[in-house]
C-alpha cells in the first residue's frame, strides 16, 4: 500500500508540474500577442495619405497582352514535351512495365512474411 501511495503522489506531482508549465507558456504567448499588436492609425494619419488615382501608365496595351499570351502558350507546349517524351514505349504504371518503385512494391508484397532475429 506504501508503494501505492507513492506512485499517486509522484502522478499527482508529475501532472501538477506539467500543467503549471503549460499554463505559463499560455500566458507567456498571450502576453507576446498583447504587445505584438500593430499600433491603429489615428484619424490625422489617414487624413494626410494622399489618394492614389489609378493612371494608365501601368496598363498593357493589346499587342503586349497578345505576345504574353503567345509566351505562355509555347512555355507550356515546351514543357510538356519534356515532360512525356515521346521516346517512352510504354505507359507509366502499366501493368507490363511497371516504374520502379512499383515493382519493388510487388516484390515485396510477394515475399513471405518471416519475424527478424
Amino acid at each position: 500500500m506504501e508503494n501505492l501511495g507513492f506512485g499517486l503522489m509522484m502522478t499527482v506531482l508529475g501532472m501538477g508540474i506539467v500543467f503549471t508549465v503549460l499554463v505559463l507558456v499560455w500566458g507567456l504567448l498571450t502576453l507576446l500577442t498583447y504587445f505584438d499588436r500593430p499600433e491603429p492609425a489615428t484619424a490625422a494619419e489617414v487624413a494626410l495619405a494622399p489618394a492614389v488615382a489609378p493612371t494608365g501608365e501601368g496598363q498593357l496595351t493589346p499587342d503586349e497582352v497578345a505576345a504574353i499570351a503567345v509566351a505562355v502558350a509555347v512555355h507550356t507546349a515546351t514543357l510538356r514535351r519534356e515532360a512525356a517524351p515521346t521516346v517512352r514505349s510504354y505507359w507509366p504504371g502499366s501493368l507490363l512495365f511497371a516504374s520502379r518503385w512499383v515493382a519493388a512494391g510487388r516484390a515485396r508484397q510477394n515475399q513471405s512474411w518471416q519475424r527478424r532475429r
